[in-house]
């Protein structure tokens, strides 16, 4: 890939942490508002990489009645309300979950989102309270600015999703953890939110999220890889996206996530569980020039 800025691909964009909508597709942007199809709740117990439901349910989903109770939901906070942090909340809030969002630049410029949604807008700092998932979906240079005890108060047991990509040259500028001490990005990330991560998203594009959902089962479905040592954390992520729509593949813990990260073969692919298990096994541990500092 090269290294302007329009061709850095999924879930990339300055706009991560604004939470503007720019609608470029390579940079995870797509349509403002969920197609009809996209709003359908698309469940099932999905295939042999699927993980299957763990603590939440669809209400009135016969599939769901026999494997955990009727009517439950999650509440999730989401920090970045750009391309994939908004378009998560369209799909969450569209499945029945509790969404707080939050952005840098305060709930107030969220409430065109708020209003679509039906999520609601936070200060960072309460984005995480009694949320049972808290994704990090910002830009990786911001993570070091958070406020401390971002997740104070969250659920007991409470999983973090991290999204985010290291893009040295277009955004991100070099950062010492990643370039010498050879942290993966998600680990990186983990040091300083100070709570285990799950590596999800960072190689979706945005608009897939809106647009590809499938049931399980559906020859189309397209696999998501999902990196993390906290193997029950690991396991409520996969659910979570089982939910939304697509499967899943283990891609190992959290020192293997460089196999998801920008210019590996898995990254922005659209594919289903074989395809994407072959691209993580075809990944090289040695990080592309364009994407060092």
């Amino acid at each position: 890939m090269g290294a302007a800025l329009s061709t850095c691909g999924p879930g990339c964009g300055p706009d991560e942490v604004s939470g503007s909508s720019s609608g470029r597709l390579r940079h995870g942007g797509g349509k403002a508002r969920p197609s009809p199809r996209s709003r359908q709740v698309l469940t099932g117990a999905g295939n042999s990489a699927s993980a299957g439901p763990v603590g939440h349910c669809r209400d009135g989903d016969p599939r769901r009645r026999s494997l955990c109770s009727e009517g439950t939901t999650m509440k999730i906070g989401i920090i970045g309300a750009g391309n994939i942090g908004g378009n998560l909340t369209r799909r969450l809030t569209a499945l029945g979950h509790e969404v707080s969002v939050a952005n840098s630049r305060g709930p107030q410029t969220l409430t065109a989102l708020a209003e679509e949604t039906g999520a609601t807008p936070v200060p960072v700092t309460e984005a995480a309270r009694g949320a049972e998932i808290v994704i990090v979906t910002i830009p990786l240079k911001a993570v070091p600015d958070l406020p401390a005890g971002l997740l104070d108060g969250a659920a007991a047991g409470f999983a973090v999703i991290d999204t985010n990509n290291y893009y040295p040259r277009e955004r991100d500028g070099r950062i010492a953890g990643i370039e010498d001490d050879g942290l993966t990005e998600s680990r990186w990330t983990e040091r300083h939110l100070g709570h285990p991560v799950v590596k999800a998203f960072n190689g979706t594009y945005a608009a897939d999220i809106l647009d590809r959902p499938r049931p399980a089962g559906d020859p189309q479905r397209i696999a998501l890889p999902v990196a993390g040592d906290d193997e029950v954390a690991k396991k409520t992520v996969r659910a979570l996206i089982d939910e939304l729509g697509f499967d899943t593949v283990d891609a190992g813990g959290l020192d293997e996530s460089w196999r998801q990260q920008p210019d590996t073969p898995v990254y922005g692919l659209r594919a289903g569980v074989a395809a994407v298990t072959a691209a993580l096994a075809a990944a090289s541990p040695e990080r592309p020039a364009a994407f060092r500092g």
